[in-house]
């Protein structure tokens, strides 16, 4: 009988693959799939359901593997982890493709949404621009603190350290006053990319039309507008607003056992 679920186990350079048929019997186990083979075999198989992993590379291959008719499906690793059957047969990437092929097909399995490549490409700009963003942070407080170590405490607001510190600088010992200087213009140089960056966010937002739409809403600018779009897409696997508020983190995780309800703190 043909293939009909494929479940992959993704990895760098060898995947996992693990096919069954109509009745559920494994017809299609490979083990070690080096990466240059793994778009081959998809390929030669009849249009089928393939489950993944949504991590590194997920969405990329998920395109492709559409490309061939085959439906393509993403799964949080976490809720994949139940099916792996762990006791019975060990955590390794032959048993973590099985578990996937059967995850896939359960109809309580929560989808991850697929991005296209400006999904992907606008989330690398978001992730980018905050790493920037800690970086500059962590600059600012690396100065504060030397600067403590000669005595000048100055704000913790960036505007008025860059503005307070000039009168302090030929004070401190020469070396001192070097390391200072540098991490000032290290800190600039940063900021003049956040505000590149900046400036194309607020481009790829007047470009779309949903991006218009959101920001018009109480609170969400350019920024927020974008961020959710490249990551909820249309929003089309989600029911209502309660699902998208629950996927943000907002809703509180629960820990309730026994009849007592335990609430922590959102996500």
């Amino acid at each position: 009988m043909p293939v009909v679920t494929v479940g992959i186990d993704l990895a760098k350079n060898v995947f996992a693959v693990h096919g069954v048929d109509e009745a559920g019997k494994a017809v299609l186990v490979k083990p070690r799939v080096s990466r240059d083979q793994l778009l081959a075999l998809i390929a030669q198989l009849p249009p089928c359901l393939i489950g993944m992993e949504a991590c590194s590379g997920a969405h990329q291959w998920a395109r492709m593997f559409q490309q061939y008719g085959h439906t393509v499906k993403l799964m949080a690793p976490k809720l994949v982890a139940p099916y792996r059957m762990s006791g019975k047969r060990g955590k390794n990437e032959a048993a973590d493709a099985a578990a996937i092929c059967e995850a896939v097909t359960r109809p309580s399995m929560r989808f991850v949404p697929l991005k296209d490549e400006h999904q992907q490409a606008t989330l690398c700009l978001h992730r980018t621009r905050q790493g920037f963003v800690e970086e500059r942070t962590a600059i600012y407080n690396r100065i504060r603190g030397l600067l403590s170590e000669f005595g000048v405490v100055l704000p913790q607001s960036p505007e008025r350290l860059r503005r307070e510190i000039t009168v302090h600088l030929d004070s401190l010992p020469s070396w001192a006053n070097r390391c200072i200087s540098d991490l000032l213009e290290h800190a600039g140089n940063i900021e003049a990319r956040l505000a590149e960056y900046d400036r194309a966010i607020r481009q790829i937002a007047r470009d779309d039309e949903r991006s218009r739409r959101l920001m018009q809403l109480r609170g969400i600018g350019p920024t927020t507008a974008s961020a959710l779009l490249a990551s909820l897409g249309a929003g089309h696997d989600f029911q209502n607003g309660r699902q998208v508020g629950a996927w943000l983190g907002l809703t509180p995780g629960q820990h309730s056992s026994g009849g007592k309800q335990r609430l922590g703190s959102i996500t």
